[in-house]
């Protein structure tokens, strides 16, 4: 074998031979990334922003635990709109899941250093920094949970809501707290938790509609044709003054206490539609109006608890207005109580039992003790007794709690609460806590039940008439929160999609 001539010579006379280097093999995906963040972040502390430096931190600890959406969770809530109060529940709820979300598998799931603050000014730093992981930003997860809950049920509010959930956001890398990535993956759980309780919970928009629309209600421009009474007793602060200025050719007339039904009858005289403003029995006394004369109702509330008005859709004036003015209605059942020659409506509820006895007490005390003492000791005197209602049930003596027969069916839990998906189902809803030892067991017992339920406590069922005989002289009956003495019967049916109701078709 010959040798290589070259090798063969001494190494300081071999000739030299560039080296040849490999190049280096490009960066992965999550690691440019990480530099961007890291480059994001310190172009963020490098910026001077005036009067971030003093507004920021104290917002960012103003959302520790929560506490910055709590406060504006109660100012929502004060304000007595329904919608306000709705997207309150559903902000805390959405914060509350994504707060958990984060704490119990966010944070545990990937460990990351929080940013170093060398180039963080001091007056932007927090007084005290966290020591979890940095990753993903618990604050930035609440507030776009919070302000994703409540535009889901008011796109006004969540507008109103967003800019502070942003600057919270945008605070946690501003004083150093966490990285750009860290506040957008936490945003991102944050508005998924309110999806994931919105999947749970739906809101009104996905609820379907509480009625069948229709075509022969005349639509009344301005308001011309309408006559909205006022009833100055139910609790309708301005509400006069805002249906004079949305619609101002509908004739708004005010009254109070028992001069309610004459003047709803003057206004059925001339009316094209029958308006009312007040609570349940306000509308109650407008329906029988309007179903005597075949009018047309438009119903805003203006009571304590307005069941009827807030399960067909209408909270605000703007929303009634608009489908006076389009002429857009549905159709909804009405029950009906019949005794002997007499005849009495409900949209909402009708009782026998302990629901009556405890409304009249409480009537009795209100003068005495204040509204908040009379319901305690209306409830105290009622639960002391021990005599269930006699009465006869389709043919069957029982004695009962309480019977309850709800205007279409309740879907929540509870005896008379809940609410109520379609107004025009056809059915009574009824439900009947049977009599025996332990009334207020046997009353939560029915009242944690849904419909459809039997136990040897409670029953429930879903009829289309019902009749009642038996009854005492003098026992109470109510309906829609009126309360007047029962007949010796009574026959309960529905007049199936016998009232028109100005409700808009899109809400």
């Amino acid at each position: 074998m010959r040798p290589d001539p070259v090798n063969s010579l001494p190494a300081r006379l071999r000739p030299e031979v560039p080296a040849v280097f490999a190049p280096e093999p490009p960066a992965s995906l999550a690691a440019r990334l990480v530099a961007l963040d890291r480059t994001v972040f310190e172009a963020v502390a490098a910026r001077r922003w005036p009067g971030a430096d003093r507004v920021l931190p104290k917002l960012s600890r103003s959302a520790n635990h929560g506490l910055l959406w709590g406060a504006v969770a109660a100012g929502l809530a004060v304000t007595g709109s329904p919608r306000a109060r709705r997207a309150a529940v559903r902000g805390l709820a959405s914060l509350g899941l994504a707060s958990a979300t984060i704490n119990t598998l966010g944070k545990r799931t990937v460990r990351r250093q929080r940013p170093g603050l060398e180039s963080v000014p001091l007056i932007r730093q927090l007084k005290r920094q966290p020591i979890t992981s940095s990753f993903p930003s618990g604050h930035a997860a609440s507030a776009a949970a919070f302000a994703t809950g409540v535009a889901m049920e008011s796109r006004g509010l969540g507008a109103a809501v967003a800019p502070l959930a942003a600057a919270v956001a945008v605070s946690r890398v501003h004083t150093g707290a966490h990285y750009p990535g860290d506040v957008l993956a936490g945003a991102a759980l944050g508005a998924g938790a309110a999806f994931a309780v919105r999947g749970l919970v739906p809101t009104r928009d996905q609820l379907p509609s509480p009625g069948r629309p229709l075509v022969d209600v005349p639509a009344l421009p301005r308001g011309h044709g309408l006559v909205m009474v006022v009833n100055q007793g139910a609790d309708t602060p301005d509400k006069a003054r805002v249906l004079r200025e949305l619609l101002p050719e509908a004739e708004v007339v005010e009254c109070e206490g028992d001069g309610l039904v004459a003047e709803l009858e003057k206004a059925a005289g001339h009316a094209l539609a029958l308006g009312i403003c007040g609570g349940d029995g306000s509308v109650n006394a407008a329906a029988g109006v309007a179903l005597h004369h075949g009018l047309p109702l438009a119903v805003l509330p203006g009571g304590t608890l307005n069941h009827f008005a807030y399960d067909l859709g209408i909270e605000d004036p703007k929303e009634l207005c608009r489908a006076v003015e389009a002429g857009d209605a549905v159709a909804v059942d009405v029950g009906r109580f019949r005794s002997g020659e007499r005849t009495g409506y409900f949209l909402n509820t009708f009782s026998l039992g302990v629901y009556p006895e405890l409304v009249r007490e409480r009537e009795r005390w209100s003068g005495r003790v204040g509204g908040r003492l009379a319901d305690v000791v209306a409830a105290a005197r009622v639960r002391r007794r021990d005599h269930p209602l006699e009465a006869v049930v389709e043919g069957e003596r029982r004695p009962l709690w309480l019977l309850f027969a709800g205007n279409c069916t309740y879907r929540r839990m509870g005896l008379t609460g809940g609410r109520r998906a379609d107004l025009a189902d056809g059915l009574l809803d009824v439900r009947a806590v049977h009599g025996g030892r332990g009334p207020g067991f046997r009353l939560m017992a029915a009242a944690l039940a849904g419909p459809l339920t039997r136990s040897p406590f409670h029953a429930a069922v879903r009829v289309q008439r019902l009749r009642i005989g038996g009854i005492s002289p003098g026992t109470p009956l109510a309906f829609d929160g009126e309360v007047t003495d029962a007949g010796p019967s009574l026959q309960l049916d529905k007049l199936h999609e016998g009232l028109r109701v100005y409700r808009p078709l899109t809400l």
